[in-house]
Order: C-alpha cells, then sequence, then structure tokens
C-alpha cells in the first residue's frame, strides 16, 4: 500500500489547495536553463520556474464574496519569485506552496518559448532593447562595464488578462503589444526566452508608452 507524507509525516491521502494556493515543484535551474529561463551566474537574484503538482480554484474576494478563479492549473509550468511561498517536502520531494498571485508567467509544453508563454494577469512581458555597446562616436565600451546597467525600456511582446477587480471582471491592460514603453528602474523581472531578453514587469509599474497604431 502506497503511503503519502508531508514534510516527513504520513497522512491519510492526498493534500489539495484551497482557496488560490498553488502547490509546485521547483525545477532544477540547470535544466530550466535549457529552456532559456536563466544563465546560471543569475539564479540566486532571478524567479524560479516551477511545475504545477495541483491548485485551488481561487479565493473569495474579502467584500463582495465574488469567487476570482485561479487562472493556473495542474501540469502548468510557471515562474514565480524566488522568496515567494512556504517550502514543504510532500512525498519525499521538496515542493512550495505559493498563491496565483505570485505567478509572473505560465505556459504549457516541454520548455519555454515565445508561442507558449502566457503573462499571468496585470504582468506584461516586454522584449527588452539590447545593450549598446558603442557610443555615437565609435568607442567601443567593453560588456563588462555595462554588465549592471539595469534595462528599463522595450517593446511590449505580450500582456495579460489585466488586473481583476472585486466584481471578478478584468481591467484592460493600459498597453498592448507592439507598444514601446518605459518602466520604473528594478521594476522589471530578467529573464531569456528563445535566447532572448525579456522584462516581466506589472502594469502599475509602466511609466510611459508610445502606441504602436497609427493616429
Amino acid at each position: 500500500m502506497t503511503t503519502t507524507t508531508l514534510d516527513g509525516q504520513e497522512i491519510r491521502g492526498e493534500i489539495t489547495p484551497l482557496g488560490n494556493f498553488i502547490l509546485v515543484k521547483t525545477k532544477d535551474t540547470l535544466a530550466a536553463t535549457g529552456g532559456g529561463i536563466l544563465l546560471p551566474d543569475q539564479s540566486q537574484e532571478r524567479p524560479t520556474e516551477g511545475e504545477v503538482f495541483s491548485a485551488g480554484p481561487g479565493k473569495l474576494h474579502p467584500h463582495t464574496g465574488v469567487r476570482i478563479t485561479n487562472p493556473i492549473g495542474a501540469g502548468m509550468s510557471v515562474l514565480y519569485g524566488k522568496f515567494d511561498g512556504t517550502p514543504m517536502t510532500f512525498n519525499d520531494e521538496p515542493m512550495q506552496m505559493i498563491r496565483d498571485d505570485d505567478v509572473m508567467l505560465h505556459y504549457e509544453g516541454v520548455k519555454m518559448s515565445r508561442g507558449n508563454v502566457t503573462p499571468n494577469r496585470d504582468y506584461v512581458l516586454i522584449k527588452l532593447d539590447e545593450q549598446k555597446l558603442e557610443t555615437d562616436s565609435g568607442i567601443v565600451v567593453a560588456a563588462s562595464v555595462t554588465k549592471d546597467d539595469i534595462p528599463c525600456v522595450g517593446t511590449v511582446f505580450k500582456v495579460g488578462e489585466g488586473r481583476m477587480c472585486s466584481t471578478g471582471e478584468y481591467s484592460a491592460s493600459p498597453v498592448s503589444p507592439g507598444d514601446r514603453c518605459k518602466f520604473k528602474d528594478y521594476a522589471g523581472n530578467e529573464i531569456k526566452i528563445d535566447n532572448e531578453a525579456y522584462s516581466l514587469v506589472r502594469m502599475v509599474e509602466i511609466l510611459c508608452s508610445s502606441s504602436s497604431k497609427s493616429e
């Protein structure tokens, strides 16, 4: 008979996350690098990638009682903050219990790609401008000099559904794919997708934008 354990203690059966909690099994960082998420020397400060083991149905709004549906389901892969959630050991495997609000991006498939990623709720996926390694006068700047610069300008690649209101409806994103935008310094979460640099930024952290649509 198979036994189920939680933090080393035998329990009667599978655990079910409640509300908007999500049980995630963290993916190996170096394996994830092959999919384009992180560089090994950056992994200490970058988002964590994990596979969803199980997820709750979503939380109830404290004032209206409306169910705010959890957009994350079992089998999805997610990106979330390195220090988000509560660690636990389920069936001798290290896992993390996070909230749906902690998820920045989700996708389905073996690895992350430009085609399968979806920003979560009020997150915006921005393709960062390439760092300029030559000045206007033709002087070449060493990459080591610019490595600590924090990019905060780019082109919107994808947007999430928006911020959830108390009515259970989403407020629309203020930017659209193709828009140029500038966001707050240090507000972005840098990742690599298909060997290109992107940043995940909350909508409220975007300072200004230039529409891609002609008047």
